[in-house]
């Protein structure tokens, strides 16, 4: 049985420095912000085609592993308490052949190899299964980010008709595309509750993705 790292920390929110802040996105103006960039993928794409391994896994691998160095991220709420978790855990689709889709989350791991065998073995024993969620979601701290590998966006914004109970940050990456110099760029998506996350922090985020996508010996072995 996989270990699932829930590791919760409660936010005393009388001594919490972005308290007020906290009050005016959720109960006075409750709002959320969409940023889309393109992101230079050359490395990481030339390293997994090397290295044989999925890169699908290994864009969800290193989002997950660069949300760790960014606690605001991480905010959540557990048994109404809000806190911070120390690690979010991956939950994406896979498309069947019939172009149904369904859910998948796969247990985030420090070491890339064992997460990709994770990753693997999720899709092995749920991806072809005939259900929206064939793995049952067992832990709280499970982040949505997916791909849509047939068109190259600008933006893209997901829009629930409901509020959702929430504050973690949905990603969205689109089609690869090649730039002028012969570059390839990723467009990739945060939509983020603007009540744990301004745009400095979406910013040092996307600073901290394109790093490591530009170092995947780094990042990867």
């Amino acid at each position: 049985m996989t270990d699932i790292d829930r590791t919760f920390t409660p936010i005393d929110q009388t001594t919490w420095p972005r308290r007020e802040v906290f009050y005016y996105f959720t109960k006075l103006m409750p709002t959320g912000f969409s940023l889309t960039v393109d992101l230079d993928i050359t490395a990481i794409l030339q390293w997994t085609r090397a290295h044989h391994v999925s890169f699908n896994a290994s864009y969800l691998y290193l989002v997950s592993r660069i949300l760790t160095q960014h606690p605001e991220m991480r905010i959540g709420r557990l048994n109404d308490q809000l806190g911070t978790f120390d690690v979010l855990h991956p939950s994406y689709t896979v498309l069947h052949a019939d172009h149904t889709m369904a859910n998948l989350w796969t247990a985030y791991d420090p070491d890339f190899t064992v997460f990709h065998q994770r990753y693997q073995d999720d899709l092995a024993q749920y991806g072809d299964q005939a259900q929206l969620m064939p793995k049952p979601p067992l832990s709280p701290n499970l982040f949505t980010i997916g791909s849509l590998p047939w068109v190259h966006f600008t933006n893209y914004t997901p829009l629930p008709l409901t509020s959702l109970n929430t504050f973690f940050p949905i990603f969205q990456a689109g089609k690869f595309a090649q730039d002028a110099q012969g570059a390839w760029q990723l467009p990739l998506s945060i939509t983020i509750h603007h009540a744990v996350a301004d745009g400095y922090h979406v910013s040092a985020l996307f600073n901290d993705l394109q790093a490591a996508f530009t170092q995947p010996d780094v990042y990867l072995s």
